[in-house]
Parts: C-alpha cells; sequence; structure tokens
C-alpha cells in the first residue's frame, strides 16, 4: 500500500508520460509508474484527473506568479508538472495544508529536478498562499 507521497511520486510520473505521449492507454500508463501488483490509488486519479481537467486554469494562475520576462514555455515540464500538481492540491484539495502541498511538490523536485528547480517551485507556490493569508 503506498503512502500519500507515494501516490503523489506516481501521479507526477504518470502526468509526466501522458505530457510526453497524450495518446498513450491511461491504464498502461498507470501501471507503469506503480510498483508490480499495486492497485491504483484512488487518490492517484483524483491528482491526475484534477490536473488534467483544470490543466489551463493552473497554467493561467501559474503564469500570473512568474517573475517579469518568465513564461510557462521557459519552465522545464518537469518543473511545470510538479508546480500544476502542487497548485491543485492548493487550490482543490481541502483536506491538505497548503504548506503540506508545498512540501511535497518539493520533495518531488528534489527527487526529479534538482535544489534549484526546488528552490523555484518553492517560491512560485509559496505565492498562492501569501496571496490567499492577505
Amino acid at each position: 500500500m503506498l503512502n500519500r507521497h507515494e501516490i503523489r511520486e506516481a501521479a507526477f510520473k504518470a502526468l509526466f508520460a501522458i505530457d510526453k505521449n497524450p495518446d498513450a492507454d491511461r491504464d498502461v500508463t498507470y501501471a507503469a509508474v506503480l510498483p508490480e501488483d499495486e492497485v491504483i490509488p484512488g487518490y492517484m486519479l483524483q491528482l491526475i484527473d484534477g490536473v488534467s481537467e483544470h490543466t489551463a486554469d493552473l497554467d493561467e494562475k501559474l503564469s500570473g506568479k512568474l517573475k517579469s520576462g518568465w513564461t510557462l514555455s521557459r519552465i522545464s515540464k518537469t518543473d511545470l508538472i510538479i508546480l500544476r500538481l502542487g497548485l491543485y492540491e492548493i487550490q482543490y484539495e481541502d483536506d491538505l495544508p497548503d504548506k503540506s502541498a508545498i512540501n511535497e511538490a518539493v520533495e518531488i523536485a528534489k527527487t526529479y529536478a534538482d535544489e534549484q528547480s526546488a528552490k523555484f517551485i518553492n517560491g512560485v507556490l509559496a505565492n498562492f498562499i501569501s496571496a490567499q493569508e492577505a
């Protein structure tokens, strides 16, 4: 049984694979990112479907928080997918504290990107909490 962090990592991997090959069979993609014989967790599907359904809205919100001169196309796909996943949890998952969503996104970045990406993702997502608290 996967914990929530492992589920997020699997969702990230699936979203990355779907981004690279949108026509791929979803069930095959999901199975490829999970340990053998692992049942697809409901929360993983919720994250993948939620990010996929709200991509345009998430991208619009992310664009508004980037520094002047930056565009989404300038961000690596890895970082962009992690940002979408983190922002989705901040915006749509009420049972998860915002700071936990940011921490999870940063941890995924440390694993699949680098320290600079982790700092960048932390900074961008932290802007959403500051804006909500203001």
